[in-house]
């Protein structure tokens, strides 16, 4: 793998590839019937690792699409990270359990911090947190929610107890195309030490130019969600010129 890695999204909303509008549930478009075949074209493109949002697991506060997801970590020959409703062990221990390599921690980091500790103990860089922000301070339940919790304060925090991996994303840039929160991902990986990847807003080659040239601040990503599916990057070109 490169050192820029960049992470071709996959949405799962009722067993289909969709994308949200700033995670509204309301605004929603079907890119693909089959997120199986979604995750295939990705990697036959070049795509190092794959990124999937069980959306009505999200929505929901458990995971919903377990069947899909294992059909794509068995069936690719790539790495696949999954996120959206884990807030227990059991749901965590099933989904590494069907093949995926990494989980993503997101709700339950702001209100169960005593099974995101454990879990951090336990699967180390089996687990990435997801840091969902709305002008700076952490969303959390499929971003429905605001709570009081600063960005920054969080990630420091979670570094300290053992996580290695963040996934931060700017809400008010989601799915907008409008580019990435640069200096808002710079700063949480400075603030927590750790590496972080960025999501959303990726909107055009530049953007994730932009943000490798952060690669030593600790940006170690993108994923990349609406773009691909538009055809504004095009995922071939993108990973030959940050290989």
């Amino acid at each position: 793998m490169s050192s820029f890695i960049i992470y071709p999204a996959i949405d799962i909303r009722g067993g289909k590839c969709v994308r949200l509008v700033q995670g509204d549930y309301n605004q929603e478009t079907v890119y693909n019937d089959s997120p199986l075949a979604a995750a295939k074209a990705w990697e036959e493109q070049g795509g190092q690792f794959i990124h999937l949002v069980d959306l009505d697991g999200a929505k929901a506060g458990h995971p919903v699409n377990d069947e899909v997801i294992g059909q794509i970590a068995s069936q690719l020959n790539v790495p696949v990270q999954v996120g959206g409703g884990l807030r227990t062990l059991a749901d965590v221990e099933r989904l590494l359990s069907l093949g995926v390599s990494r989980v993503i921690i997101g709700t339950a980091a702001i209100e169960d911090r005593e099974f995101t500790e454990r879990v951090l103990g336990q699967y180390g860089d089996k687990v990435a947190i997801g840091i969902d922000a709305r002008e700076g301070y952490v969303a959390t339940r499929g971003w429905l929610e605001t709570s009081e919790v600063k960005a920054d304060e969080l990630a420091k925090e979670l570094a300290a107890k053992g996580a290695e991996t963040f996934i931060f994303t700017d809400i008010s840039r989601d799915g907008m195309m409008q580019g990435p929160n640069v200096e808002a991902i710079v700063s949480l990986a400075q603030a927590s030490g750790r590496t972080v990847i960025a999501s959303g807003g990726v909107t055009q080659l530049d953007d994730l130019v932009a943000l490798s040239k952060h690669h030593g601040d600790g940006i170690g990503g993108a994923i990349v969600g609406k773009a691909l599916y538009t055809g504004n990057i095009d995922l071939r070109e993108a990973v030959a010129k940050l290989g």
